[in-house]
């Protein structure tokens, strides 16, 4: 039978303290830059969304039919 480590605790191997300081120290660092680019990506895509709808209107005009329009004045009608 294998046996079961019976004490949990000395199975952990705990970072040293200097470890642990530059781990916050890193997480603390890219926390800045993490949420500059959030709000960068949502300004960017805000602003490609009104892009694309200034387009459409712009374009607009191109996608309607042409209409025939009578080149003589309609005729008088018998009243």
């Amino acid at each position: 039978m294998a046996s079961v480590n019976q004490n949990p605790q000395l199975a952990v191997n705990p970072l040293p303290e200097s470890a642990k300081h530059s781990a916050e120290l890193l997480l603390s660092l890219a926390t800045g830059p993490m949420l500059v680019g959030v709000i960068s990506l949502n300004t960017i895509g805000s602003w490609l969304q009104q892009v694309g709808e200034a387009s459409e209107e712009i374009f607009r005009g191109d996608r309607l039919p042409i209409l025939p329009f009578p080149d003589t004045p309609p005729s008088p009608s018998n009243d």
